[in-house]
């Protein structure tokens, strides 16, 4: 097996190791978004399951391929203490969000972005975006260059900014190795994030945070795991990432077995008007709970500018 294979074995965007662009829907429009205790409805009236914690400047945590607002725990348990209002909501599919079916495409995502958002009348917000989420908040910026809600973005073991090889992108992955992997999603996706579950986190991670990192991601409505997937691998974003002007950070592991560093955030992140990359040894893609103490640290500092 060569390199690339490797990597496509293995990457799997928002929480690959562990464990698409489908054509996006029609929505109809509808009144602004709306929002009662823990819930936004979205344009199409998919109900999104939001949490929010402390008060102060706001943090909007953007969670990976498969996962849901669960992941962030470790970092809004600590950040709500130091002064931050720290936002996360279960994407389509995920978590106690509702699943439509549908929607699983990057512009529908960065709509939901947009109705939290606005729902909760967030302004000047820091965006932490794990993995396959870059492209969402990109989506979102696209639409809403001169939108005054988003002021600085995180993007953390980022699948951007194109995964797929092509003429312009020779160091990506073959397209049909993509579709390989997704036929064994069809076949038994618990069994996969089993076999992969190794290089997302570090030895030391611990028998329980592994097993419960694969139940917040069993917990995923199977029809978004393949779409989305399917969405992330076909991305490009190269385009919106060099329309970025704002201040933005790349954190990233030298050991992301699921977005290796060579692919995503070292070309990434030249792509931006203002972009620093930081990469943390050692780290994997799972570096959320594998290196905790250092990530909130980063993130608190960039979010105070």
């Amino acid at each position: 097996m060569n390199r690339r294979d490797v990597f496509a074995a293995t990457l799997a965007g928002g929480a690959a190791a562990l464990t698409g662009m489908a054509a996006p829907s029609a929505i109809a429009a509808t009144p602004e978004p709306v929002t009662t205790p823990n819930w936004v409805t979205a344009r199409d009236g998919t109900r999104l399951y939001v949490r929010s914690w402390g008060s102060g400047a706001p943090i909007l945590f953007l969670s990976g391929w498969a996962l849901s607002s669960e992941m962030w725990a470790y970092q809004m348990a600590a950040l709500s203490e130091r002064g931050f209002r720290c936002i996360a909501f279960d994407r389509r599919g995920h978590g106690r969000s509702d699943d439509p079916g549908q929607g699983y495409d990057y512009a529908t995502l960065g709509n939901d972005v947009d109705a939290v958002l606005t729902a909760l009348d967030i302004k000047g917000a820091t965006v932490v975006a794990h993995s396959m989420s870059g492209g969402e908040i990109l989506s979102y910026l696209e639409k809403r260059a001169t939108a005054q809600r988003v002021a600085r973005v995180l993007f953390l073991a980022t699948t951007l900014p194109c995964l797929t090889a092509k003429p312009d992108n020779p160091a990506g992955v073959p397209a049909a190795a993509f579709d390989q992997m997704r036929q064994q999603f069809y076949a038994d996706f618990p069994r996969w994030i089993d076999m992969n579950s190794d290089p997302f986190v570090v030895p030391e991670t611990s028998p329980l945070m592994r097993s419960w990192i694969k139940d917040v991601m069993l917990r995923t409505s199977l029809r978004a795991i393949i779409d989305l997937n399917r969405a992330m691998t076909a991305a490009d974003f190269r385009g919106a990432l060099g329309a970025v002007t704002m201040p933005t950070l790349f954190i990233h592991g030298d050991r992301d077995a699921s977005a290796p560093l060579a692919l995503t955030a070292e070309p990434a992140s030249k792509l931006p008007k203002q972009a620093k990359l930081v990469v943390y040894e050692g780290a994997p893609h799972g570096l959320f709970v594998t290196h905790i103490a250092r990530l909130n640290a980063d993130i608190e500092a960039f979010a105070k500018g």
